[in-house]
């Protein structure tokens, strides 16, 4: 049997500077949530696949890591940290009394296409805030979501907000059924304008929805673009998911940070337990989102507790890629100081070793070879 030494499709080694580089990085985003009042938590790799069930809105179920324990159960590798912490949430917490606000790091795990290099196999970081519904909650974790990438060392970046209460209202009122509205997500998510005008014309749509899903897949930008997604409807979900927008930006404004963020009504995740206000972050270097989040309220339902919630997860590896790009990741990697000393030197060397490491610094004792 031929010996294999290389890793599989999509899961690759991190080593050397690259390793250490990563870890610097993710202690100082881990800084910014313990700054925010955070507490970490750690759920299991593996999970039944009812926390990752169609049910849930996670993922298709092709695309996860399924295997069985001895008793026949369906085991699944964590796709995404979101059910697994809010399962987590609903056993040992109880959002009811005060809001419960947890942070995590670990590695996912997607069946996905490799192509154009996608992993199988990725590093996530990020925050779960349950039990919560104000405009307060969704501008802080913006502001979070800002601080993370400015500690990480970026310094252009945008992070685009959407509403996904806003389209969904109005799909509500077209009365679509499941296969029309699955294509209506797609073409605006695609930003096809045009599919999406064909797409109503097919449909038959009355004039006045017909013409703000055409709009839809074009508004984005600046918070101008509020003023827009208003004049397009008189549904009050719909103007009521605007008016949340506008909350969260004047209480942006405070932070400071207003800059950072556009608005993307055309934003539309895979994920469908989203529910009202959703974002990304992306900067250039990399094509894709380094965080994404928003709410999921209706996810610790599933669960058996019902809660109000909203998180966000960063990239880890398309945030090192954008920093690599940059040019943003310290070249500096610092080396051990190496020790060399004969086996007659052993006493003072050891000796030596333990008095700089007791000062901070790193050292390594290597004993010198004999030459024969």
């Amino acid at each position: 049997m031929q010996r294999i030494f290389h890793t599989p499709e999509g899961v690759r080694d991190i080593y050397n500077g690259e390793c250490s580089q990563k870890r610097k990085v993710q202690e100082k985003i881990h800084r910014v949530f313990h700054q925010y009042g955070y507490e970490d938590i750690e759920t299991p790799t593996f999970e039944y696949f009812e926390v990752f069930s169609r049910e849930v809105g996670t993922i298709p179920s092709r695309e996860l890591y399924k295997f069985f324990d001895r008793e026949g159960n369906t085991l699944v590798l964590r796709p995404d940290f979101t059910p697994s912490v809010s399962r987590a949430c609903a056993t040992y917490f109880n959002p009811d009394e005060e809001p419960v606000s947890l942070c995590y790091t670990g590695n996912t795990f997607i069946n996905n296409s490799s192509y154009r290099g996608r992993l199988k196999e990725t590093t996530q970081m990020g925050v779960e805030h349950i039990g919560d519904e104000s405009a307060d909650a969704d501008a802080e974790l913006l502001a979070m979501t800002v601080e993370c990438l400015l500690a990480a060392g970026l310094t252009e970046f945008q992070v685009s907000v959407g509403q996904v209460d806003y389209f969904k209202s109005l799909l509500k009122e077209a009365e679509l059924d499941t296969e029309a509205e699955e294509r209506l997500r797609t073409l605006i998510s695609q930003k096809n304008s045009f599919g999406v005008q064909e797409f109503v014309e097919e449909q038959k749509l009355k004039e006045g929805i017909a013409r703000a899903f055409v709009e839809i897949p074009q508004m984005f930008g600046s918070a101008d673009v509020l003023k827009k997604a208003r004049s397009l409807t008189n549904n009050a979900r719909a103007l009521e998911a605007v008016a949340r927008l506008e909350e969260i930006y004047e209480i942006l404004k405070i932070y400071g940070y207003e800059k950072y963020v556009s608005f993307d009504f055309g934003m539309l995740s895979k994920y469908q337990y989203y529910t009202g206000i959703i974002f990304q972050a992306y900067t250039y270097g990399t094509g894709e989102p380094m965080i994404k989040g928003g709410h999921y309220n209706g996810l610790m339902k599933h669960f058996g507790k019902p809660a109000a919630s909203i998180g966000f997860a960063i990239e880890v590896d398309n945030l090192l890629l954008a920093l690599s790009s940059q040019k943003l990741l310290s070249e500096k990697d610092e080396k051990p100081e190496v020790i060399l000393y004969e086996a007659q030197e052993r006493a003072e060397a050891i000796e030596k070793a333990r008095k700089l490491r007791a000062q901070g610094h790193s050292v390594s004792l290597r004993l010198k070879k004999e030459v024969r």
